[in-house]
């Protein structure tokens, strides 16, 4: 009797634990973070040539400033250092780029494409971001303009400078947890 209580506690928790995390990928969406790796990202200029070096298969970068860690991407405060990770396959046209982001309080990193700039910062007073909790991001480029959502509500528009190019992410202060990074297909 011990043994099956203990057996159906065990099945209640891991039923629990799934369902805190119930992502599923929407319709015409892509993942461009695996949570398992750094498969489709390279260091940014960070080769000795000066071009990017390939993460495929690996599970940091720049020294552990960026670690894979429970399908999560997380930007290290403890190493230091103003380094950008960036997609290899470009961003162009209209799509929508939506994760779930958990900053700490001292967090400013930012999110770079199109030739536009946008600050993860709690201490922003237009941004309504929960420190220590999962926010939610969206992202939407269209017709040479993008929309930043924090949570649902409108958080900045910025007008795009080039068409084309990566997605980056600069750990520049403070710590962050990223995941489940998607990308639409623009339609």
């Amino acid at each position: 009797m011990r043994l099956l209580s203990c057996a159906l506690l065990v099945c209640a928790t891991t039923t629990f634990v799934v369902a805190a995390d119930d992502f599923k990928l929407e319709s015409g969406f892509k993942l461009i973070f695996n949570g398992k790796n750094l498969d489709g990202w390279q260091q940014k200029g960070a080769g000795k040539d000066g071009k990017p070096v390939l993460l495929e298969g690996k599970t940091q970068a720049f020294d552990n400033r960026y670690v894979v860690k429970d399908g999560e991407l997380v930007i290290d405060p403890a190493v230091k250092g103003d380094r950008y990770i960036e997609t290899v396959a470009p961003v162009s046209g209209d799509f929508t780029i939506r994760f779930d982001f958990k900053p700490d309080d001292k967090c400013n990193n930012d999110l770079l494409f199109l030739g536009t700039k946008f600050d993860i910062n709690p201490t922003a007073k237009n941004l309504k971001i929960k420190v220590g909790e999962w926010n939610k991001m969206e992202i939407t480029a269209k017709g040479g303009s993008v929309e930043y959502k924090i949570n649902g509500e409108a958080a900045g528009t910025q007008k795009t400078k080039t068409e084309k190019g990566p997605f980056s992410i600069r750990a520049e202060f403070g710590g962050i947890a990223i995941k489940n990074v998607r990308i639409s297909d623009g339609k």
